[in-house]
């Protein structure tokens, strides 16, 4: 007689007692942040929870950023401007989780800082890969521009329901949300002590300060400003 499996029990290979366990890996998962004896400031939990979530967001918007670029490759704006979108997403909730951090007073992080060594956003791997990635897509907007005989400054000017119009805004969405999110992230870490005086020299906050004026696509920018400005004004 063929056995009948009872409900909930895990069929999936790999530890935990659920399938929702192995296939989250939630043993692994909640592991990874350090343990009580362990820990310098009870803060350190909230501190390690909003990073590490962050790095998981990020790994996302890169994915979908390869994705996009590859769709922008093959003759698909539409599809790229819906990864796109599906990005900047992902960076808005990294940047609303970092009012957690709102709650850390300076002594709090004065308290935990033996804990992160010389450890700094600079060294972030998802930060690193977004800008890798973002590299890519718009070395691959410029190839389809090419491909199709048009600029950014004649998209600033043609209809707005155009797909390479509207993977444009796309664009600029994306570098939009990349600065809010620096931006915030730059005034917390002034905020709680966390980086030092912006007008040190090599100083973290000096590091994160210039990351506000960065632009992924700067060329979409300026066709922005140009065309506002109209033709008579030397655009």
């Amino acid at each position: 007689m063929r056995s009948v499996k009872r409900h909930g029990q895990p069929v999936l290979p790999g530890d935990g007692e659920t399938d929702y366990a192995r296939y989250m890996r939630t043993d692994a998962l909640l592991a990874l942040q350090r343990r009580p004896d362990e820990v310098l400031h009870r803060d350190e939990l909230l501190f390690q929870v909003v990073h590490q979530s962050t790095e998981l967001w990020l790994k996302l918007a890169v994915a979908e950023l390869t994705a996009a670029a590859g769709r922008i490759d093959d003759g698909d704006p539409g599809g790229a401007e819906l990864l796109l979108a599906r990005a900047a997403l992902a960076v808005r909730l990294v940047t609303d989780q970092l009012e957690m951090l709102a709650h850390l007073r300076p002594a709090d992080f004065q308290a935990m800082q033996p804990a992160l060594g010389n450890g700094s956003g600079a060294e972030s791997p998802g930060w690193r890969q977004v800008q890798a990635a973002s590299r890519r897509l718009g070395l691959a907007f410029d190839r389809l521009l090419a491909a199709r005989g048009t600029t950014p400054r004649a998209l600033a000017a043609a209809d707005p329901a155009d797909p390479l119009c509207r993977l444009a805004e796309a664009m600029v969405d994306w570098d939009e949300r990349v600065a809010l999110w620096r931006t915030r992230h730059y005034t917390l870490a002034i905020r709680i002590g966390g980086h030092g005086d912006a007008g040190t020299k090599g100083s973290p906050a000096g590091w994160l300060a210039r990351l506000i004026d960065h632009r992924f696509f700067p060329a979409l920018w300026q066709a922005r400003l140009k065309s506002a400005a109209g033709d008579g004004a030397g655009a």
